[in-house]
């Protein structure tokens, strides 16, 4: 059995040119187009397929549905926003700990503090530890 490798190191990551796509140069137009829908009523944006029609008829597009498809897909994921609820149950704290500039006694010093605070209640606690 021939173990021979052909290479005497791991040849490294190696990007990969994606080739170039016959909807890459209607990019442009489809961003903007989607922009401009966010203005208009939900049932009057621009499906997939509308934009697809409308690029061969209007823009001389020769690709296919899928490729149009896929760049609305794209576009649309780059702009969605993203929104995590915050939720504070009764009883909860917050702790963070970390360290301030304090005049003690005439003099800039730098020491720890804590702090503690209750969302639900708004109710908070700072406690400033003199260094010795």
């Amino acid at each position: 059995m021939n173990m021979e490798l052909s290479h005497s190191k791991p040849p490294g990551y190696q990007r990969v040119v994606k080739p170039s796509r016959k909807i890459d140069s209607h990019l442009d137009w489809i961003a903007q187009i989607l922009d401009g829908d966010r203005e208009v009523h939900r049932k009057q944006r621009h499906t997939a397929k509308r934009l697809f029609e409308r690029l061969r008829d209007e823009r001389g597009y020769e690709g296919g549905y899928t490729g149009v498809k896929e760049a609305v897909a794209e576009l649309k994921a780059t702009k969605r926003e993203v929104f995590v609820p915050l939720s504070h149950p009764p009883g909860e704290a917050q702790v963070d700990f970390g360290h301030a500039l304090v005049n003690l006694n005439g003099s800039l010093t730098k020491c720890p503090f804590f702090v503690m605070s209750l969302p639900h209640s708004d109710a908070f606690h700072v406690r400033v530890f003199e260094r010795e």
